[in-house]
């Protein structure tokens, strides 16, 4: 597969030195960050027309390039298939190439279903899938052989070929949900977090994302001001500094191979619209970066905490000052927690999630 066949290069843009677009090539870097910009939103209501994405490179090429040690790729506009499935197919064949790479790409644009091909691009690559969705809704829709936005998550949980580890689901809202989704991801002891636990910090969601390998970000969780944000807008939905804060912590987690951003309105005429994904992306790249260039070798202070005559271990990162529960010497089998968290057990409160450990 010839790039120049299913990608459409993007436009020259003039930069400043001291700006982003003044480092950003247009060819897959390796261990470096990839953005591929799509336009297929027929997994929703929307269709496949080549929507214009020059407002965003823009607006994000102008941002300052920091100190910045991490090559960035811009690869372009992926051109559409001629069905959504040939879409799903040529984004894999991107994806896995950028794995091949150890190159974190991200995905901008399109509808939410392009989750799965995420996810099959992934599982190719490794098994044991950790993924983590923010979005304002829970869809676990059977109907339908085609994939969509509405079935596409319980074909990722029914298929036996994808090696789906944890999953996470971040900003639901419960007057757009159904209970009895909401009361079945719980029941399988899926970790499902309301809007409301994500405002105003990130503390509490971060853990969420810490050896999550896959996150993707429905735009229709992010709130809408002046002109719709994403393609199903919704008045209620994380506000510009919790995206962003949130895009940062993302970003950092210490597995993180790939991230979409999917149900952006990219039709929008208002400029804040732009300047908001084009910053979210900023930060999200802020947190690969600082990430890649993290020293490698940790050390971890231990907390022992009592309830009801039973001690339990916590372990804080004496770099990042992160939080982990468990006693095991090696820190993969201890569990990413919160100081939220080790607060409440020192007040003699362990959290649900933690008893599942």
């Amino acid at each position: 597969m010839n790039i120049e066949d299913i990608i459409i290069s993007p436009k020259k843009i003039e930069t400043q030195p001291w700006q982003l677009g003044s480092v950003i090539t247009n060819e897959i870097p390796e261990n470096g960050i990839l953005l591929v910009f799509c336009s297929d939103y027929r997994g929703g209501k929307g269709n496949a027309v080549a929507k214009n994405f020059d407002t965003v490179r823009e607006e994000f090429y102008k941002l300052s390039k920091f100190d910045f040690e991490i090559p960035i790729c811009d690869l372009g506009d992926l051109i559409s298939g001629k069905s959504l499935q040939d879409t799903h197919y040529i984004l894999q064949e991107i994806l896995s190439s950028c794995l091949y790479k150890n190159t974190v790409p991200i995905v901008v644009g399109g509808g939410n279903d392009l989750s799965i091909a995420m996810i099959h691009a992934l599982n190719f690559h490794q098994k044991n899938i950790r993924y983590t969705q923010i979005n304002n809704k829970i869809d676990l829709s059977n109907e339908g052989d085609e994939i969509s936005e509405q079935n596409f998550l319980q074909k990722i949980f029914n298929s036996k070929l994808l090696s789906l580890k944890d999953y996470h689901h971040l900003g639901y809202q419960k007057h757009l949900n159904e209970i009895d989704a909401v009361k079945l991801m719980k029941s399988v002891e899926f970790d499902v977090i309301r809007l409301a636990e994500m405002m105003g910090n990130t503390d509490r969601i971060e853990p969420f994302f810490r050896r999550a390998d896959l996150v993707t970000l429905n735009c229709d969780a992010v709130e809408s001001f002046a002109e719709p944000f994403s393609v199903n807008p919704q008045i209620n939905g994380l506000n510009r500094r919790e995206i962003c804060a949130v895009m940062k912590e993302i970003g950092l987690g210490e597995n993180l191979k790939m991230a979409g951003i999917f149900n952006f309105n990219a039709d929008a005429e208002n400029i804040l619209n732009h300047q908001l994904l084009a910053q979210m992306l900023w930060y999200l790249l802020e947190g690969i970066d600082i990430q890649k260039t993290h020293p490698k070798e940790r050390h971890y202070d231990t907390f022992w905490v009592l309830i009801d005559d039973q001690e339990f271990a916590f372990k804080r990162d004496s770099f990042t000052g992160l939080w982990y529960f468990g006693s095991d010497e090696n820190i993969q089998k201890c569990v990413p927690c919160s100081q939220y968290e080790y607060d409440l057990a020192k007040n003699g409160v362990l959290s649900e999630r933690l008893l599942r450990v």
